[in-house]
């Protein structure tokens, strides 16, 4: 049961460190959702392309 506190707290922490980061520096915080997205649209179209290759070959 403590375990479950301890998360709770650390998911707290979590989530308030990224509000103040996107408070304090919207730009910046903009900037990484951009590369994460970027990051992750590339993989799913690679995980497309993989699939369609292996589809059509």
């Amino acid at each position: 049961m403590a375990t479950d506190r301890v998360k709770k707290i650390v998911i707290w922490a979590v989530f308030a460190f990224l509000l103040y980061s996107i408070f304090t520096d919207p730009h910046h915080s903009a900037g990484i959702v951009h590369n994460i997205w970027s990051i992750l649209r590339s993989g799913v179209q690679h995980v497309g392309d993989f699939y369609h290759d292996i589809l059509h070959s």
